[in-house]
């Protein structure tokens, strides 16, 4: 469902604005081409005298770089996840929802809106969560994106470097654009640290520009390194935890209270619910994360079996309305 905002004025300005984004992008494509380039061919090829040597660095790192530009490819182009049109408040509702001064009459309306949704989340007023943007009721996680103009299914951040919003539908692959990227950096700064001491030693005079290659490509690869491994750790942390960098700063409330463990279902289980449940896929850039990003199972220390139902988010109504109504028995929800 396309955000309500007015898409009529695209004028120039929109246009240039739009093609900005683009470029946090288009810099690191730039350093992605530029390393293969230089450890490829002036490093690999020209540097790296042993056959067998070459070979093996070239067979790792085609690996790294493969994978790096397929989960970041995914991580930029895979759509958002937008909220289902059952969610939208009708026009009278909202009108009506807009023109009334009682919080009671508020609370009321949006009550009866969302009454048949398996939302568990509220505001701070204990009302049901609404954008008024979009005029539609949040589904539980999601939040208003102000660069992507609408909601956004379980939202992380909106992330300049992909141009893109990390939320249900591309996180398992924005994670994997991490751990892919440091692990490039890694590999590559080890393999040509030997040619960078050479370098720092004067021994590698005479073999051309590509020691000044190797000399900025050990740099570039310590410097990329050094601040992906911090982010990269942190978001392993937020799913050891199941929470995006939203809840982390601001815990989701429910009926009893903020509780910033409320959709935590233990260490494993968070993990499955991002990478899926067959470890062959796991760290493949493909589709595997488990529900629909609009339910999501909630803590609980008397129900082992609550994870099972993200896998049952998409069936019939009657099964999710069953299956809803067992999460929700003696969890922090009333």
């Amino acid at each position: 469902m396309a955000g309500p905002t007015t898409i009529n004025n695209r004028g120039p300005c929109f246009w240039c604005i739009k093609a900005l984004k683009w470029t946090p992008v288009l810099f690191i494509v730039c350093i992605i081409a530029w390393s293969y380039y230089a450890y490829v061919v002036q490093l690999c090829l020209a540097i790296v005298e042993s056959t067998p040597k070459q070979v093996i660095f070239l067979v790792f790192y085609h690996i790294f770089f493969i994978m790096l530009c397929w989960s970041y490819w995914q991580t930029i182009f895979t759509e958002i996840g937008r909220v289902p049109i059952k969610y939208k408040i009708d026009d009278a509702d909202f009108h009506t929802l807009t023109v009334t001064e009682s919080a009671e009459a508020q609370r009321q309306i949006l009550e009866n809106v969302s009454r048949h949704l398996p939302n568990t989340n509220v505001n701070v007023q204990h009302f049901p969560r609404f954008c008024d943007k979009c005029r539609v009721i949040k589904p539980d996680r999601a939040h208003h994106c102000s660069v992507c103009g609408e909601c956004v299914l379980k939202m992380d951040h909106h992330c300049p470097w992909i141009n893109n919003c990390v939320c249900f539908t591309n996180y398992k692959f924005f994670l994997l654009f991490l751990g892919y990227a440091l692990f490039y950096c890694v590999y590559v700064a080890l393999t040509s640290l030997p040619y960078f001491i050479e370098f720092w030693r004067g021994t590698l005079e005479g073999k051309g520009n590509g020691r000044f290659h190797i000399l900025f490509l050990f740099f570039v690869a310590i410097m990329f390194g050094v601040s992906l491994v911090s982010l990269f750790c942190y978001h392993c942390y937020l799913v050891s935890e199941n929470r995006t960098t939203l809840e982390a700063f601001r815990p989701p409330i429910f009926r009893s209270g903020p509780d910033k463990r409320g959709f935590n279902l233990g260490r494993y289980n968070n993990f499955q619910e991002v990478f899926g449940d067959n470890p062959r896929t796991w760290f493949i850039p493909i589709k595997t994360s488990l529900g629909d990003g609009i339910e999501f199972p909630l803590n609980s220390r008397h129900q082992a079996n609550s994870y099972q139902s993200m896998e049952n988010t998409q069936n019939s109504s009657r099964e999710v309305d069953s299956e809803t109504s067992k999460l929700n028995h003696g969890h922090i929800v009333t």
